[in-house]
């Protein structure tokens, strides 16, 4: 059930050693984000994993097969959009697609890029020059392209960058439905954003090496600061419940008590529990922890916008 599986993998260009001994898994069906700052690593580390560069040391298996000594099993199974749409600005869409359908030798190539386009929303521009379409359009072209053959792992290389708002929640629900149909996706990327609300599992590449692994929730978890706020109706209850939590923040004007705490369920039920047994109500409660550009930063040292 491991889509991706990498063990010790290296990478030096010259003296610049790029990638220093990686290890990770990717289970089947779910989406796996590679963070991390310029030059950290991680567009070498989908080359090396889609056999467009090779790896100095290291094992790697992808889809069940060897990077080194099964590329072409290797490169039948997966797709790949890289930073930049690869797409011919003088072709149509339509015709983008049946290039790669024939390129392919698909025997249904006329259906396959038929419902490509209706997938996608391209069917009223697909006898359009690509040259007329929208970064978006680009971006989902060049998407539709990589799903001719139905590969079953898709490696995205920042593929969001340089979209609108609009366009780029496009491609998330894009990515979602690629998943519910139990397409394995490896996303690169540097909006924080996009991998909170999109990846099962994140891993931080900061200077070649893994800095941190784990899921968005456990990530933030690494980070100090997350508290539960809790507004009351007086004053009165307001210094009733600081004197409980002494740790605690209040806020005289809102009438608001931050209490520390990581967001976890048995914390915040033995908070409640608390303030129950002092007759205490809060009107509201909020849960607040840290985001992910706080867990870039502590594990970095930089903001991801910094970074960029």
């Amino acid at each position: 059930m491991t889509a991706i599986t990498v063990s010790g993998l290296r990478k030096a260009f010259g003296d610049k050693v790029v990638l220093d001994g990686i290890d990770l898994d990717v289970p089947q069906g779910t989406i796996f984000s590679l963070l991390g700052p310029n030059g950290a690593g991680k567009t070498t580390t989908v080359n090396v994993l889609t056999t467009l560069t090779k790896a100095d040391a290291g094992t790697a298996r992808v889809a069940g097969h060897d990077i080194a000594t099964d590329t072409r099993a290797v490169r039948a199974a997966i797709g790949v959009t890289g930073q930049f749409a690869a797409v011919d600005d003088l072709l149509t869409g339509q015709e983008n697609l049946r290039l790669v359908a024939d390129l392919k030798r698909l025997p249904d190539g006329k259906r396959v890029v038929g419902e490509l386009l209706e997938r996608f929303d391209l069917v009223e521009a697909a006898r359009k020059p690509v040259s007329t379409y929208s970064g978006g359009m680009r971006r989902k072209l060049d998407l539709a392209m990589t799903l001719v053959g139905g590969p079953r792992i898709i490696f995205l290389d920042e593929p969001t960058t340089g979209l609108d708002p609009r366009s780029r929640r496009t491609m998330w629900e894009i990515v979602r439905g690629l998943v519910a149909d139990g397409v394995t996706i490896f996303l690169t990327t540097q909006y924080l954003e996009e991998a909170d609300r999109l990846a099962d599992r994140v891993a931080v590449l900061d200077g070649g090496r893994l800095v941190a692994q784990g899921t968005p929730a456990e990530l933030k978890r690494l980070v100090p600061g997350g508290h539960v706020r809790l507004r009351f109706a007086t004053a009165a209850e307001l210094d009733a419940a600081a004197t409980l939590f002494t740790e605690s923040t209040k806020d005289c004007e809102a009438l608001t008590l931050d209490v520390p705490g990581d967001g976890g369920t048995k914390p915040l039920r033995a908070l409640l529990d608390r303030l129950a047994e002092h007759s205490l109500d809060a009107v509201e409660f909020s849960v607040h922890t840290p985001d992910l550009d706080d867990v870039f930063l502590a594990l970095t040292g930089r903001t991801a916008e910094a970074a960029k």
